[in-house]
């Protein structure tokens, strides 16, 4: 035969004020949508509104957005992995990320790339070599074409590994080859561009010994 406990009035009152005397647990505000981050920085920056945008992103973002050499893109291109980009559809800059990309972690603008205005072949192959030693695929594409990204990044550069050495650039037909030696071959860095248009990487090769 079952038993039920019953609580007297007494007793029940002491469990009422242990139930009321717990404190109440706020609720966690989602964080809101990178797009929706990346978008009020985008909107202040054309508003020139430096105050708004350090509102949404870290110092080093809105320097680095304010910075931008080229007319405002004029599309949002979506998100993808906490990144938003912004593109191109009626002006062709250098390389392949083709206007500005932010990295949004939270409710910040924690970092933002954007298509660069180079005006020494050098440059370009030094900014896009140093983005593959540290594994950065969106700073490589600020430099470099797609292909020429998605040639560079089929191998991970090991700092452990055979060292590179620059041997500068020389004219080609149709730009400049930057050279890097290595023990058994030599990477070359085919930059197009002028100046006045900037520099970027359209391709690479590879000799051996």
């Amino acid at each position: 035969m079952s038993r039920r406990l019953v609580l007297g009035g007494a007793a029940l009152a002491a469990t009422a004020t242990l139930t009321l005397g717990l404190p109440a647990v706020p609720a966690l505000a989602a964080a809101p949508a990178p797009g929706t981050v990346a978008g009020k920085l985008f909107r202040a920056w054309l508003a020139g509104d430096r105050a708004a945008a350090a509102g949404v992103a870290t110092p080093a973002a809105v320097r680095t957005i304010f910075g931008y050499a080229y007319r405002a893109p004029d599309r949002f291109d979506g998100c993808s992995r906490g990144v938003c980009r912004y593109v191109h559809t009626s002006v062709r800059v250098p390389g392949g990320l083709n206007g500005i990309a932010m990295t949004v972690t939270g409710s910040k603008v924690t970092k933002v790339y954007l298509s660069r205005h180079v005006v020494r072949p050098s440059a370009a192959a030094g900014h896009l070599f140093d983005a593959w030693k540290r594994g950065d695929r969106y700073a490589a594409l600020e430099v470099g074409a797609e292909g020429a990204v998605r040639t560079l990044f089929r191998v991970r550069y090991d700092p452990r590994g055979v060292t590179h050495h620059f041997q500068g650039c020389a004219k080609e037909p149709k730009g400049y080859a930057c050279a890097w030696s290595y023990e058994g071959g030599a990477m070359f860095m085919h930059v197009h561009g002028s100046a006045a248009r900037g520099y970027d990487v359209r391709s690479i090769s590879y000799t051996a010994d």
